[in-house]
């Protein structure tokens, strides 16, 4: 009977065609993979790759092992780790990508309760500005927008992603404040350029009557950072278009303003993304549960909706 290493080490190298890429996704070196998948050959008495110098390529039997067994070897694994521990609690590293300003200020204050709870979890979390192949590169769940739906993949909405306009008060002190998102071409604007398209990013407008506005921004200074954005606003340099998650704190606390408080940009809703199967790891989902949790207790879905003005 092969073991999981075996299987598992199959598996990764036909999903990415590459030890090396599995062997990132397994923790092994890519000898230890090499080593497992001819075991397998050789145990199975068949050549599952074709091996060159830039990529593995399945054989015809290889792709008829391979669907044979890809499903009950996530159900295996899932299996083995929800009773890893000997007291049957959670536990094994569990991969999260998060985007850096919002994860920071939103998710990782919840690290203490969550370990403390869950002491046998082993937390890698990335923080980063993009979005990430969970299956295939091995991360247990992504919190974030905008995610491609791909097969096999699902996602929870938390709360929504609205933008709102921001300034310091000592910016709006010696300005004029505009009536509606036209008005904001007259102010020191400070855009955000995408990492994606290397686009200038803009929004259009909406409020509660319906009415929307495209809102045009001078560009006085472009960064390509969201925190970026943020500090260069409370720095007094002028006036941007932020998501509410990013500004909250600073515009509880008085430290930003709101401009144009009864218009928002609607950028769709911050998610929590895992693959869809039918037993997920106890990791996996012990941290989608503790977040749901948390986002009801901080009421997230409410605070973070520009459209209430």
């Amino acid at each position: 009977m092969e073991t999981l290493a075996n299987l598992e080490s199959f598996v990764r190298s036909a999903e990415s065609g590459s030890f090396s890429a599995a062997a990132r996704r397994l923790a092994l070196t890519p000898a230890a993979v090499s080593r497992n998948v001819a075991m397998l050959e050789r145990n199975l008495k068949v050549r599952l790759f074709h091996r060159s110098t830039r990529k593995l390529t399945l054989t015809e039997a290889g792709e008829a092992f391979l669907s044979a067994i890809g499903g009950n070897l996530e159900s295996l694994q899932n299996a083995i780790a929800s009773v890893s521990a000997d007291d049957g609690q959670p536990a094994g590293v569990l991969k999260i990508s998060l985007p850096p300003t919002f994860g920071m200020s939103h998710i990782l204050p919840l690290l203490p309760d969550f370990l403390q709870r869950y002491p046998r979890i082993k937390p890698e979390w990335h923080f980063e500005n993009r979005e990430v192949d969970l299956i295939a590169e091995g991360y247990d769940a992504a919190i974030g927008g905008g995610f491609e739906l791909t097969p096999g993949m699902v996602a929870r909405t938390l709360a929504p992603a609205h933008i709102i306009a921001v300034a310091s008060p000592a910016y709006l002190a010696r300005r004029t404040t505009p009536a509606d998102p036209s008005g904001l071409i007259e102010l020191d604007g400070i855009v955000m350029r995408s990492l994606k398209s290397g686009r200038i990013r803009t929004w259009n407008m909406r409020n509660a009557q319906g009415d929307q506005a495209a809102a045009l921004m001078r560009e006085t200074l472009v960064v390509n950072d969201p925190a970026a954005l943020r500090e260069s606003v409370q720095l007094g340099l002028g006036i941007a278009m932020l998501a509410v998650p990013d500004v909250l704190a600073g515009l509880e606390s008085g430290q930003l303003v709101r401009v144009l408080p009864r218009w928002w940009a609607d950028a769709g809703a911050i998610s929590l993304y895992y693959a869809s199967r039918d037993l997920l790891p106890g990791k996996t989902r012990v941290f989608i549960d503790f977040v749901i949790e948390a986002f009801e207790r901080e009421d997230y879905a409410r605070r973070f909706a520009g459209s209430l003005g």
